[in-house]
């Protein structure tokens, strides 16, 4: 574990591999932390790669302001170009893979910052813009109900925090009973899951703009047994792409790509990453 600073906000960042190492940006989702890569960056790291995974804002305890308009996407972007800037170098690239919320904030970073990302690869959420235009258009509103409650004061702190509630929720969805575990003790700290909740109530205080598209090569990684993402969500990514594009899908995996077939995702990434030198 070591430390990345941006004013006062201080990430927790777990690393894998050389120093030496062809660095890759790991960014984690909702409910997790930067662990649940470790079985992915496990392997990345055994071929020669250097793996950066933040706590992300509102994780870290060093980063975790009070307001929900600290959470946007454009605070969330920044926050990975410090973490790049303080661990690997000032003005370094990295191959970047995003998973769900970490997705998200992954899209936007090659969107804005395309000189700062080798490669993208981002795992069962599409580009932000993407997803919007699937909740007015499709089942994907629907799918996406949790997101409207989370908008609520206090409720969802009382329903998830209630004890073995979340556990429960995580498992229903697909997510291995030990990472479960592991995920659901992370945000028992009621803080922690305040501040995770923040990231869905920004939501919509900073929406998308329509702006630049990615250009840098991009592989977008869905899985058929997503109960959050659904097929339509994806129609719209390859039109936020100028770069090289490609879909990959995984028959049968839930949503938790990256704790259920680890091996298949770091296969993904480094094949990417050598196909695409930083």
């Amino acid at each position: 574990m070591v430390t990345a600073t941006r004013g006062a906000l201080r990430f927790d960042v777990h690393t894998w591999g050389p120093d030496d190492g062809v660095p890759v940006l790991l960014l984690h989702g909702f409910p997790q932390t930067g662990r649940s890569w470790e079985a992915v960056a496990t392997l990345l790291a055994a071929d020669g790669f250097r793996c950066i995974a933040p706590d992300q804002r509102g994780y870290s305890p060093g980063a975790r302001p009070p307001r929900r308009r600290d959470y946007v996407l454009p605070e969330l972007v920044a926050d990975a170009i410090a973490v790049l800037d303080d661990v690997v170098g000032p003005g370094s690239r990295a191959h970047v893979v995003g998973h769900d919320w970490g997705a998200a904030v992954a899209w936007s970073l090659a969107a804005r910052d395309p000189e700062r990302v080798a490669t993208l690869t981002a795992v069962s959420v599409p580009p932000p813009r993407a997803f919007l235009r699937s909740l007015l258009t499709s089942r994907q509103g629907l799918a996406s109900w949790y997101m409207y409650v989370f908008q609520l004061p206090r409720l969802p702190e009382r329903l998830l925090g209630a004890p073995g509630r979340l556990r429960a929720l995580l498992r229903r969805t697909g997510l291995p009973p030990a990472a479960a575990d592991r995920d659901a003790a992370a945000l028992a700290d009621p803080d922690r899951l305040t501040a995770a909740l923040n990231w869905y109530r920004a939501l919509f205080l900073a929406p998308p703009s329509f702006g630049a598209k990615v250009s840098v090569p991009t592989r977008f990684v869905w899985s058929t047994g997503d109960t959050a993402l659904t097929r339509q969500s994806t129609l719209h990514a390859q039109a936020e792409v100028t770069g090289p594009y490609e879909f990959v899908e995984l028959p049968g995996v839930s949503h938790w790509i990256p704790d259920e077939v680890p091996e298949q995702l770091a296969e993904i990434v480094a094949t990417h990453a050598k196909n695409h030198p930083a």
